[in-house]
């Protein structure tokens, strides 16, 4: 009776998770923690249960590799290959993702893909930009090629290191470094394939008049305008500061243009002059009620276009994107409580989130993972963004940004954490931590930098969601579902069974994190293969491929967030190319790894 109790109250855990993982109300890392906190508090994990997740192989493993990445970004290494897309890639839309494919998808099979995306953005929208071609036909295959070079090799993403501590739990052992080279690449090519053949006809290519001109994107005529102090305004003598207006008002003062000198931020102690003239970033009607409360004169029928913008990236100012990462302490507050413009000395005018544009009331909307930022500043507050942990600046970087001289070694040091695991020399873990070590040591990286450089997210979601793996096991809810589908499914070959687990484990990260599903879902296939005595390597395979498997949404994996806003696109483009690339990978994958296990058909 207790041993049916607990089975009960961990499903039950399971489901109010999953509950709240799919409700979004609370960040995933955090929703993990709590379920951590809930198994102690139920007693169905012990106290050194709970927190195992924080000292587990797979994430310590996770953290070294997300410091490895980190320097190899930083140092410019993967900046390298900018020049190759360039040279190889011509002007067909097929060649030219058969290129990025092949560069990037390499690139990812030892980087995190988080990583990887982060850099080639601004690289390949930059690469857009000198082929006369719209982003929105390069940057979901991006985030897609990613995901499936992920698949490479173990440390490829999070997932997969995560899924060879789970097979090293179950008594599996951990998995090889290529273990998942052979069933990978097939699958990478498969993809490659049908996303340069077919994604170019699939997602939208809107017509490219001036590539350069950002501010267009974001539909801004009626949203920035000029404005002169006349003789008789009561701002007069005042500073932006004193005048208030900026509270008072759902404004932004962007430049003060006075005798033709153009001042750019900070403004706000400027003192204001009778014919000044100031761009501002307001609706229409907050701008008529300055305009009769503080005496000023709106330049009849300006727009947002190239004479504005002109004006506005005048000298030392500039107009960029930046994107929100997932790591970003900015999410979850607004821009008004994070005093944003006087900690980055710049303005934001716009936010994109997906196919949603939000020009009014800026300061008061709280920000999100994937929000693309519309910033106006100087350009030397743009070098400051371009070193900041937080957000990404879509442009490539400046090359004082980067340690250039470093970059072949941060190459050497994680060539070198890959050989010495390949042929088992030293354990992973090992290996990555020894290469953390050389980052700091050859100054690649900066002590301070490693911090940074981690995606503490994913770490405590680990974390997190360990000591739920452990739960399941104690209590028995993991043979209890697995000899329900047993008896459900028994009577079917190894390929079907192995078919409908990677099914659900798909259908699964759509909605969870990968890493979840992998949690979830592992164990129970594996009690699954040993009842009816097949190979247990396929199903923890099917599990790991399928959980990455997650091209359906813009939601379903990071890097889809990632280019969701930078892309422009809708969430209805993601499904339009998503759905059959899932649909496609969800035959071929079992298939292969039918194959490569032997499986009977």
């Amino acid at each position: 009776m207790a041993d049916s109790a607990n089975i009960f109250l961990t499903l039950g855990v399971v489901v109010v998770a999953l509950f709240f993982f799919i409700g979004e109300w609370f960040p995933v890392d955090f929703v993990a923690i709590c379920v951590a906190v809930v198994l102690i508090l139920l007693k169905l994990v012990t106290p050194e249960e709970g927190i195992a997740g924080f000292s587990n192989n797979a994430t310590i493993t996770v953290m070294a590799m997300f410091i490895l990445s980190a320097g190899i970004s930083r140092t410019g290494a993967i900046q390298i290959v900018r020049d190759l897309l360039l040279k190889w890639g011509g002007r067909n839309t097929t060649q030219q993702m058969l290129v990025m494919g092949g560069l990037v998808g390499t690139i990812s099979a030892f980087i995190n893909n988080t990583a990887v995306v982060a850099v080639f953005l601004p690289i390949v929208e930059d690469w857009c930009k000198k082929q006369k071609i719209s982003p929105s036909q390069m940057l979901i295959p991006l985030s897609y090629v990613t995901i499936l070079g992920g698949m490479i090799t173990v440390i490829g993403t999070s997932t997969n290191v995560l899924a060879s501590g789970i097979s090293e739990k179950l008594g599996y052992g951990q998995f090889g470094l290529f273990d998942f080279t052979v069933v990978g690449l097939l699958t990478f090519l498969t993809g490659l394939i049908y996303l340069a053949f077919f994604a170019p006809k699939l997602l939208p290519n809107p017509k490219i008049s001036d590539l350069d001109n950002v501010g267009d994107d974001y539909q801004l005529q009626d949203y920035v305008s000029e404005v002169i102090i006349s003789p008789s305004s009561s701002l007069i003598g005042q500073t932006l500061r004193e005048s208030g207006i900026q509270r008072k008002f759902d404004l932004d003062v962007l430049e003060i243009i006075h005798n033709g000198n153009h001042f750019p931020q900070p403004l706000t102690d400027k003192t204001l002059s009778a014919g000044d003239i100031l761009i501002i970033r307001s609706k229409r009607e907050d701008l008529l009620k300055i305009r009769d409360e503080k005496g000023l004169e709106i330049v009849a029928d300006v727009k947002f276009n190239n004479k504005l913008e002109k004006e506005l990236t005048e000298g030392q100012e500039k107009l960029a994107e930046i994107l929100i990462l997932s790591n970003s302490r900015l999410i979850g507050s607004n821009l008004k409580d994070l005093r944003f413009r006087q900690r980055y000395n710049a303005t934001v005018l716009a936010i994109r989130r997906g196919e949603e544009l939000i020009r009014d009331r800026l300061g008061k909307v709280s920000l999100k993972f994937g929000d693309l930022l519309l910033v106006q500043g100087p350009k030397d507050s743009f070098i400051g963004l371009q070193t900041t942990r937080e957000l990404l600046v879509l442009e490539q970087r400046d090359v004082e940004t980067l340690k250039s001289s470093k970059a072949w070694i941060s190459v050497a040091i994680i060539s070198g954490v890959v050989l010495l695991a390949a042929f088992d020399i030293l354990p992973i873990l090992v290996s990555s931590l020894i290469g953390v070590i050389l980052m700091v040591l050859t100054g690649c990286l900066k002590p301070g930098e490693l911090y940074g450089s981690v995606r503490w997210d994913v770490i405590f979601l680990l974390a997190g969601l360990i000591p739920l793996g452990t739960a399941m096991d104690n209590s028995g809810a993991t043979e209890w579902l697995a000899k329900g589908l047993v008896s459900l499914g028994g009577s079917l070959s190894g390929f079907w069974i192995l078919f409908f687990f990677y099914v659900i484990t798909s259908l699964l990260t759509e909605i969870l994190s990968n890493n979840a599903a992998v949690v979830l879902m592992i164990p129970i296939s594996v009690k699954v293969a040993e009842t009816l005595q097949l190979n247990p390597y396929a199903f923890m395979f099917a599990i790991t491929f399928a959980a990455s498997n997650s091209f359906m949404t813009p939601i379903g994996y990071q890097t889809n967030t990632m280019v969701y806003g930078a892309g422009g696109y809708k969430f209805m483009d993601f499904v339009k190319v998503g759905a059959p690339m899932n649909i496609l990978l969800a035959i071929v994958a079992p298939i292969l790894i039918t194959w490569w296990f032997g499986l009977k058909p």
